[in-house]
């Protein structure tokens, strides 16, 4: 299967208003933003479990980056509430699951080979920064090759952000326009090299999750 793999285009997906789709695990579902593969797979979802679903034990070999949006995320090391942040470096296995149920937005198989960083925390763990249009920026993860953070922007508000490697984000809430469309809670967007973000914000403001560097790794683990 192949959704969204030209990473020289625009791509969005307004994941809020598409149907979940079924996975082989009863009670997982999935909103399929980017894949390249089948089952295994390079992909980014957003995934919902249902209350006391349990996932089968498994690897991650191509490692692993989670955001809990909703709910609380379980595995073997505790539980993760919305607002959580993890990261499985290759190598790691788990075996996920909710209780409570959850939804979290995920991706797969794109760390690098060298990407060896196991990461869990929580965004009211971090330091806040702020700028204008911007009420704050939470740094999530930065490793020289790429750098995760989530932002909260101002009502009405311009927020310009340059992209000299690749950008991507997801709207956890709030809305914004990048001059195009309307973005509002879980939409995905990626952009090219070179195509900078220029956003106007609602009434609301907004609040995202936000990725930039190379749209895929160098050095990414093989698949």
């Amino acid at each position: 299967m192949l959704l969204n793999d030209d990473f020289t285009a625009r791509a969005i997906v307004h994941a809020g208003a598409t149907a979940w789709v079924p996975s082989p695990t009863k009670g997982v579902e999935r909103r399929m933003l980017f894949r390249i593969g089948d089952e295994k797979a390079r992909a980014t979802s957003i995934v919902r479990y249902a209350p006391g679903s349990q996932f089968p034990a498994h690897g991650h070999p191509g490692g692993e980056e989670i955001l809990v949006l909703d709910g609380v995320f379980q595995d073997e090391s505790g539980d993760y509430p919305a607002g959580s942040y993890m990261r499985n470096p290759p190598g790691t296995h788990h075996t996920p699951a909710s209780a409570p149920g959850c939804v979290i937005f995920v991706k797969l198989w794109q760390f690098r080979k060298d990407d060896d960083r196991l990461v869990a925390l929580r965004i009211a763990d971090t330091t806040a920064a702020s700028w204008p249009g911007v009420a704050a920026s939470h740094k999530l993860f930065d490793s020289g090759h790429e750098e995760v953070r989530i932002e909260t922007w101002q009502r009405d508000a311009n927020v310009e952000i340059a992209n000299p490697k690749g950008l991507e984000l997801l709207v956890l809430d709030g809305s914004f326009t990048d001059g195009t469309e309307l973005l509002e809670k879980h939409t995905w967007l990626r952009l090219p090299p070179g195509r900078h973000l220029k956003a106007r914000t609602g009434a609301r403001g907004a609040r995202v999750w936000l990725k930039a560097g190379a749209l895929l790794q160098d050095n990414i683990c093989e698949f």
